[in-house]
């Protein structure tokens, strides 16, 4: 029979503490994660109206089984799943290249890091707001247009256009959400040992060879975790579309919680919009999984 092992007074309060520290934290989650999640899936089995709260109809899996025939789920889904699949390599590559630059000692360096960090520091409906009006496709007020007109070229329907409009947020979104990535980079840049790429420089390898065997390698860790953060963040999208094109045009940049948005607080489909979250969150999850399982040292 195993022996129970005694603490100490001093271990047992150690222990104590950290119970007590970590209790805020525990306790946040569970009021802003746990809890929504529980009630999420509690209505999801339920025909609720938002605007009739005492009218609340079991319909068990009814919910679940509309969302599956609903074209507009299908089509948010799919420009989420593209919105993600683009902004995320575009953006860590971005990111990365940014934080190569700055990584170096130099005069005024500490300037344009700042420079490239600024959007994140700016509200995202400020940043949809300018970029709204920079893609104007009238080219007396879209200054990206102006441009254009000024160079002899045609103007361009950026956010009018459904062939363009995911386009132009994609874009927007990784200049806006690079800063952040480069900052994580350039901590992991900071970290690679000096005498590494000295000794690669010795050996004659070339700053592209240093980048490949030298920097990569010490970095994989951390685009591991950058590619992870920026995944799920990118499946979050929803300012964007709401700020600059409403979903539109024909529903080319509705993403899955512009959709829950639509559903649960414009229709008032509370419980349908449960379901659709409810389907939503096991998406992302299995997604974070796949992706940790692919990038997982063999």
């Amino acid at each position: 029979m195993a022996k129970i092992e005694k603490l100490s007074g001093r271990k047992r309060d150690e222990r104590i503490a950290g119970y007590v520290f970590a209790l805020p934290a525990v306790g946040l989650l569970l009021a802003f994660l746990a809890v929504p999640i529980i009630y999420t899936i509690y209505y999801s089995v339920f025909q609720y109206q938002v605007m009739r709260p005492n009218d609340i109809l079991f319909v068990g899996l009814e919910n679940y089984k509309k969302l599956f025939s609903d074209s507009d789920f299908w089509i948010s889904l799919k420009n989420t799943f593209y919105f993600t699949i683009v902004v995320v390599p575009v953006q860590c590559t971005l990111a990365l290249v940014l934080a190569m630059l700055v990584s170096k000692k130099y005069r005024g360096v500490s300037f344009f890091r700042t420079m490239y960090f600024s959007p994140q520091l700016t509200s995202m409906v400020v940043i949809s707001v300018l970029w709204t009006v920079l893609y104007n496709s009238n080219p007396n007020t879209g200054l990206i247009n102006a441009l254009l007109a000024n160079l002899g070229m045609e103007p361009i329907n950026f956010l009018t256009n459904e062939k363009t409009a995911m386009n132009s947020i994609i874009f927007m979104s990784a200049w806006q959400g690079a800063g952040y990535q480069m900052m994580i980079f350039l901590a992991g840049l900071q970290g690679i040992p000096k005498d590494q790429y000295e000794a690669a420089s010795v050996d004659g390898a070339t700053p592209w060879q240093q980048f490949l065997f030298v920097t990569l390698p010490n970095l994989k860790g951390t685009i591991k975790y950058v590619i992870m953060i920026t995944m799920i963040q990118a499946m979050k999208l929803f300012t964007q579309p709401y700020v600059m094109t409403q979903g539109g045009p024909r529903n080319s940049t509705k993403t899955m919680v512009y959709y829950i948005y639509t559903q649960g607080f414009q229709k008032g489909n509370f419980g349908y919009a449960c379901a659709v979250a409810a389907v939503f969150f096991v998406i992302v999850v299995a997604m974070s999984l796949f992706l940790q399982k692919v990038t997982a040292d063999k």
